[in-house]
């Protein structure tokens, strides 16, 4: 059962007396079990629009959003998933253990069960110091770091992350990788949006290029391999041609 299948998906939004803005076109691709898919593409090219729609916050316009063979708006589906949004907002008035407490338990996790999650999370992303601090009281990079802790809360098959890394520094950077290399071990599968492409290229099996909503090139990170100078130039010649550039360089061949 593949976590991740998009076939033909279309979002668009309605606009005052204006036509819909359409932000994901005819997109369609999978994500296999076990692996870890780096979704790219510049600001404003439809992946947080595509995310919505897998966790099931936007319907889609047309086409299907499907989680390990259910539609993305089955509850069931996304018991399965754990999800990190783009702009995490959590209560100041909490400490990062009551947010997690509260999280879990909405998660249906409860007693001793939940305590060993928590403190076990706290640990893996370096948090544990601050465990009782009020919210309010943390940086940028440490509210991120609480996120990742509730995105992976009850042992999720599938791990859906927008933009992941934000406001890591290069020390929660280098946590973050062996913490989602301990996360593949354990059998989830990961699909993540991030414009930190050298943590995509350390990290990711595949990529996924998306432009105006539209997918324009899919690789292995392994074929990229002396193909391209780096990732980044890769990524943003492919970007400015609005289609793959190594399709043409192989077609001109």
């Amino acid at each position: 059962m593949l976590p991740i299948e998009v076939s033909h998906l279309v979002v668009a939004y309605r606009r005052w007396f204006k036509p819909p803005f359409c932000a994901v076109d005819d997109l369609s691709f999978v994500v296999r079990e076990g692996e870890i898919v780096g979704f790219l593409g510049a600001n404003g090219a439809g992946k947080t629009s595509t995310i919505k729609t897998l966790m099931g916050f936007q319907p889609p316009t047309a086409g299907t959003a499907r989680i390990f063979g259910m539609d993305a708006t089955d509850a069931r589906a996304r018991q399965l998933v754990g999800f990190l949004p783009e702009t995490a907002l959590y209560s100041p008035y909490l400490t990062p253990y009551e947010t997690l407490r509260l999280y879990g338990e909405l998660h249906g996790l409860r007693g001793r069960q939940l305590k060993a999650q928590i403190e076990a999370l706290l640990e893996a992303v370096n948090l544990s110091h601050k465990a009782h601090t009020l919210n309010k009281n943390l940086s940028k990079g440490m509210l991120q770091r609480v996120g990742i802790a509730q995105a992976l809360l009850g042992d999720p098959k599938l791990l859906i992350l927008d933009e992941v890394s934000s406001g890591l520094d290069p020390i929660g950077k280098r946590e973050l990788r062996d913490l989602l290399a301990t996360q593949r071990a354990r059998g989830a599968t990961i699909f993540f949006s991030s414009h930190e492409l050298a943590e995509v290229a350390s990290i990711c099996d595949r990529i996924l290029i998306i432009h105006r909503g539209r997918l324009i090139a899919e690789h292995r990170l392994s074929d990229l391999t002396g193909r391209v100078e780096s990732l980044e130039d890769y990524f943003i010649r492919t970007v400015q041609a609005g289609r793959d550039i190594l399709h043409e360089e192989a077609s001109a061949a």
